[in-house]
């Protein structure tokens, strides 16, 4: 597995893997993440890693972040 790049986007820190011909995009924030598996074949250029995770892609990614925030914060509070 190689390393493209690592970045932080509106508070939420993003790796970019290179493996089995796939990009592996790593979203993190706190104690989340999501990992999203993308064809080499559909990002032709590395550069364009960038807006690809911008737009309403990062909304989605930042709206399940608060739903998994708020579904771990119930689950603490009932355990």
């Amino acid at each position: 597995m190689r390393v493209v790049r690592e970045f932080t986007q509106e508070g939420i820190r993003i790796s970019v893997f290179s493996w089995n011909n796939k990009y592996l995009l790593k979203f993190e924030m706190g104690p989340m993440e999501q990992t999203f598996k993308i064809p080499e074949t559909e990002i032709l250029e590395e550069s364009d890693l960038n807006d690809f995770c911008e737009g309403e892609f990062l909304k989605g990614v930042k709206l399940r972040f608060k739903e998994m925030g708020e579904s771990l914060r119930k689950q603490l509070e009932n355990f």
